[in-house]
C-alpha cells in the first residue's frame, strides 16, 4: 500500500527548488514548502498536496517553530530537503570573516536549523530522509580557491551529514549530500555566455535523484554522498 510522504522543502521558489518541488508533487508527496517572504509564496504553484510558509530559515527559532507546526498538522513528516542557500565569489585574500559568517548562515544555518529540530521527530519514527546540498567547491580545492566562504560553508553540510548518520545509525534515518556540478539556470547561462550548458546539470535531473533518495528504492544506502556532475 502506498501512503503519502510528507516532505519539508526549504528554497523552493528557487531554480533547483522549483523543478524539485513539481517532481515530489508529480509523485504524490506531500510539500511543505518554504519561501523567504509573502511575495514569493505567490510564485508557487496552486495544488491540493501543496503547503507554502514563508520562513526565516536564519533565524533558529522561527525555523523550529515552523518544523514543530509541520509536524502538528501532519502527525508525521518524512523527510526535509534543505535547497535554500546561496553563492559568493572570492579567494582567500578578498574573502573577510564576516564575508565567511555571511555563507555560513546562508548555507549551514538554513539548513541546520530545519534538520535538528526535525531530526528528534524522524528518530522517533524509525524513518526519516534528509538532504543537503553539498558543493564541489567544498570538496575539490581547485574549483572552490576562487569561492572561498562558499566552499567553507558548504563543507560543513558533509559533516553534519556525517554526524547525523552517526546519530541515526540502525533508525532508518539518512542524511544524504548531492554533489551538483553547475546547474543549468537563466542566471549561469547569462553569467558564462561561452560555456557549454549541456555539460552541466538540470535542475529536473536533479530533482529525480533527489526523489530516488526520499523514495523506497533508496533503502540501503547509507552515508551518502552523490556526485552529480554530468560533464562539467
Amino acid at each position: 500500500m502506498h501512503t503519502t510522504k510528507t516532505i519539508i522543502i526549504t528554497g523552493a521558489n528557487g531554480n533547483l527548488g522549483t523543478a524539485v518541488t513539481k517532481v515530489f508533487l508529480d509523485k504524490g508527496y506531500k510539500v511543505i514548502a518554504t519561501v523567504h517572504n509573502d511575495d514569493a509564496k505567490k510564485e508557487m504553484p496552486e495544488h491540493s498536496n501543496l503547503q507554502v510558509e514563508a520562513v526565516n530559515l536564519a533565524n533558529e527559532m522561527e525555523a523550529a517553530s515552523f518544523v514543530q507546526s509541520a509536524i502538528d498538522a501532519n502527525k508525521k513528516v518524512d523527510g526535509a530537503l534543505m535547497l535554500a542557500g546561496g553563492f559568493a565569489m572570492g579567494n582567500i585574500t578578498a574573502t573577510k570573516n564576516e564575508d565567511i559568517k555571511k555563507q555560513v548562515s546562508l548555507n549551514f544555518d538554513t539548513a541546520y536549523h530545519i534538520a535538528r529540530p526535525l531530526l528528534e521527530h524522524l528518530l522517533q519514527n524509525n524513518y526519516g530522509r534528509l538532504v543537503f546540498i553539498g558543493a564541489r567547491p567544498a570538496i575539490k580545492a581547485v574549483n572552490g580557491k576562487s569561492l572561498i566562504a562558499y566552499g567553507l560553508s558548504k563543507s560543513l553540510l558533509f559533516k553534519l551529514a556525517e554526524y547525523i548518520n552517526e546519530e541515526a545509525k540502525g533508525k532508518n534515518v539518512t542524511a544524504t549530500v548531492i554533489v551538483p556540478s553547475t546547474i543549468d539556470t537563466p542566471l549561469n547561462r547569462k553569467s558564462m555566455p561561452d560555456t557549454d550548458p549541456g555539460n552541466w546539470v538540470k535542475p529536473e535531473a536533479l530533482a529525480e535523484i533527489i526523489e530516488f533518495v526520499c523514495s523506497e528504492k533508496s533503502s540501503t544506502l547509507r552515508e551518502t554522498v552523490l556526485k552529480v556532475y554530468n560533464n562539467a
